[in-house]
Order: structure tokens, then C-alpha cells, then sequence
């Protein structure tokens, strides 16, 4: 088992390390048989309050959360966003013990689908560890202007914030470097189902990158165009997703097929 220095370092210094129910030192010598216990805190957000509201649970224990996510709904409650979001939600379901929301992949207010959560800060720390290595993966569909050319491949360019700009991307010689496997599964007049993924873990990485490649995903007010059959969010869903487990190791994999508001799209 492992954990940080700065979670050993709390755990010192509060008495969270327990030996068969007694509080020890970190230097205490244990013997076969002894079970040792961390007491970990969590810290609250400044922002978020309970609110009543849907949340779909693909898999729950008490060590993490996969949520299948609407859209539009932001993941986490801020200074500018304190209500009406994923994390407030979670915090009524959760109210019966103290609960803070920790996020190992987010996901836009208008992207839905896949996103895991840490239930506890070792468990998110095992997760992050993982989160851009070969057993972490992330899968997305997106529907999207145009047609690809060529209909599959990969998109390597770099990410930057616009200058100036609150929340926009660009493709820039001087970002950090961005990497998205993209193939086109189908193609329905003017627009085409593309999945995608991701190598890395860019701001609004899909977004930027289809946009770049001349094929905006469908309803994107920022990159793209918005369209009123997609009020508050854009044709992009997290589709699949696998990590391994952070206290078992088991490898884990999990679905969501595209919403029903996406899918209609490629029926028209």
C-alpha cells in the first residue's frame, strides 16, 4: 500500500495511524498478525451545497464511483458555478457522512457519459497515478460537421489557452503537447460518428482537435457552431471507460451508449 508524503506526513501529526485500535507512532514496531489503520480526513468544498438531483452510478464501493454523467451539468461546484452541479448533488445523496467530491477525469458541462471519483484521498491518489498510462482508458463518441479526411488517424498537436481568454484552446507551436486517436464509424449526410482516444488530457482536447481538423464537434458553441436541438451542450459522450481497480488492481471496464438526444441526431 502506498501514499504520500503529505498524507503520512498528516496522518503523524493527528494520530491517524491506529495499530489494533490504539494510536501509535510512525517508528512502532508490528508484529504478524496486527492490523494497522489509517484514519483519513477529508476536507470540504468552499463552494459546494447539497442539492437534490439525478445521478446515474454505473459501479460504486467505498473506494471509488463511475458515473454516467448528463449533460449540460458541470462536475464541480466554484466561486462562479456554486450550484446546480454534479458535485452538489452528490453531496445530498452523500449527506449522511461527511463527503467530498474527488474527480479523476472531468468532463464538461456539456460532454456526457464516463467520469470515475475517488470515495477517499488515496484511492484518487492510486487513480491519478494511472490516469495517462496504458490501463486508463478513455473512449468517446462525437458527432461531428463534415466528414474526416482521412477517416481515421491520429491528431498530435499542441494545446494552449488563447491569450486573453477565459476558457478557449487553440492548436499553438508553443503548448503542451495533445494526442487523440480518432476513427469514423459513419457517416450521415453532412455530419459523421467518430470515436476518439485519448492519448492525453487536455482542456477541451477533442473539441480543439476536431475543430482543427476542419470538423467541429456538432453544437459546440465554442469551437464550433451551437444548435438549439442540443440546448446547453454539444455532441460528445464518454463511451467507454477501464482503469484498474486502486486497492485490488482488478481491471475494470465500463459502457454507456450514446444518449437518446445524440443518437436522434444520426436519425434525421
Amino acid at each position: 500500500m502506498q501514499i504520500s508524503h503529505r498524507v503520512f506526513s498528516d496522518l503523524k501529526a493527528r494520530e491517524g495511524l491506529v495499530l489494533d485500535g490504539i494510536p501509535v507512532h510512525a517508528n512502532h514496531i508490528v508484529r504478524a498478525g496486527q492490523t494497522i489503520t489509517l484514519i483519513l480526513l477529508d476536507e470540504h468544498s468552499s463552494f459546494a451545497e447539497p442539492e437534490e438531483g439525478e445521478v446515474h452510478f454505473v459501479y460504486r464501493d467505498q473506494d471509488l464511483m463511475v458515473i454516467n454523467k448528463q449533460a449540460p451539468l458541470p462536475c464541480q461546484s466554484s466561486a462562479k458555478q456554486p450550484g446546480g452541479t454534479l458535485e452538489n448533488r452528490l453531496m445530498h445523496l452523500f449527506s449522511d457522512a461527511p463527503f467530498v467530491f474527488r474527480p479523476v477525469n472531468r468532463l464538461d458541462k456539456g460532454t456526457s457519459g464516463l467520469m470515475v471519483a475517488a470515495m477517499h484521498p488515496h484511492a484518487q491518489m492510486l487513480l491519478s497515478r494511472q490516469l495517462h498510462g496504458d490501463n486508463f482508458v478513455r473512449v468517446y463518441q462525437a458527432i461531428v460537421c463534415g466528414i474526416p479526411n482521412p477517416p481515421s488517424g491520429t491528431i498530435d498537436a499542441p494545446i494552449a489557452k488563447v491569450q486573453d481568454a477565459t476558457v478557449r484552446r487553440e492548436v499553438c507551436e508553443d503548448g503542451r503537447r495533445a494526442v487523440t486517436h480518432y476513427e469514423t464509424l459513419s457517416q450521415h449526410g453532412d455530419l459523421s460518428l467518430v470515436q476518439l482516444r485519448l492519448e492525453t488530457g487536455r482542456t477541451h482536447q477533442i473539441r480543439v482537435h476536431m475543430a482543427h481538423i476542419g470538423c467541429p464537434v456538432f453544437g459546440d458553441f465554442l469551437y464550433g457552431q451551437e444548435d438549439e436541438r442540443l440546448p446547453g451542450r454539444f455532441a460528445l459522450h464518454s463511451t467507454h471507460l477501464e482503469i484498474d481497480h486502486p486497492m485490488t488492481g482488478e481491471h475494470m471496464q465500463f459502457d454507456a451508449p450514446l444518449p437518446t438526444e445524440l443518437s436522434q441526431l444520426l436519425e434525421d
